[in-house]
């Protein structure tokens, strides 16, 4: 109780909400980390899952890869990306980091949500003339969309819990309190507040993924899931 009450102290401490290290700046560039390497994951997992889910093709050797890429240390990743760039400051470590955590669980829920919809509503589909683009489109992707959003909700909250690491290579975001806080000791208030923080803002992109979830699964895919 002591430890949490030092750390709710902390975080009540007027001080703590302005300038440049305060809460709101902390939390918009831990944000900008995740937001960064939300859409890159996006961008690169989306389209491989759904183009080896809908034709069948190479879904063996992207699960092994995505699987493989699970073990990756991300911070030595971060810290590999570093030496090659040659800059302590560059984000691109970070980003590369956290891309890379985020790629595999939204890959692999995107092939399998997609390769998994049943053959007969496909079948029924391409019977009624729909092309190989309106299946996917209007078939595969609304009954797959349940798994492929808890992939995106799971590398969301790993980003988030993970975006600490940017601290290592003098970023900012809410890992900034728990290295500066170490370095000075400050268990029970620095580094406790920035972990509440972190386990806070997990919760809340967790939640929106709940309400997220609600508006683009169709109703009767949603019940049936």
């Amino acid at each position: 109780m002591n430890l949490l009450s030092s750390a709710f102290g902390w975080l009540s401490d007027p001080a703590n909400w302005s300038g440049s290290d305060g809460i709101p700046t902390r939390l918009l560039e831990h944000l900008d980390y995740f937001a960064r390497s939300l859409a890159l994951a996006l961008v690169i997992a989306m389209p491989l899952g759904v183009l080896t889910g809908h034709t069948g093709r190479g879904g063996f050797a992207l699960l092994s890869i995505a699987n493989a890429a699970r073990a990756l240390p991300t911070l030595g990743v971060v810290i590999i990306v570093v030496l090659a760039v040659g800059s302590v400051t560059s984000l691109w470590p970070v980003l590369i980091a956290l891309t890379a955590l985020a790629i595999p669980p939204i890959l692999v829920n995107t092939y399998e949500g997609i390769r998994n919809v049943d053959a007969d509503l496909k079948d029924a589909a391409r019977g009624m003339g729909m092309t190989g683009w309106q299946v996917l489109r209007q078939v595969e992707l609304p009954v797959a969309m349940p798994l492929i959003l808890l992939g995106i909700r799971t590398a969301a909250i790993q980003i988030v819990s993970t975006a600490t690491i940017a601290a290592y290579v003098a970023l900012g975001g809410f890992g900034r309190y728990i290295i500066d806080g170490l370095a000075i000791r400050a268990i029970d208030t620095e580094v406790a507040g920035g972990a509440i923080l972190v386990v806070v803002l997990a919760l809340l992109v967790g939640a929106a993924f709940i309400v997220l979830r609600r508006v683009l699964v169709p109703a009767g895919v949603r019940h049936q899931s």
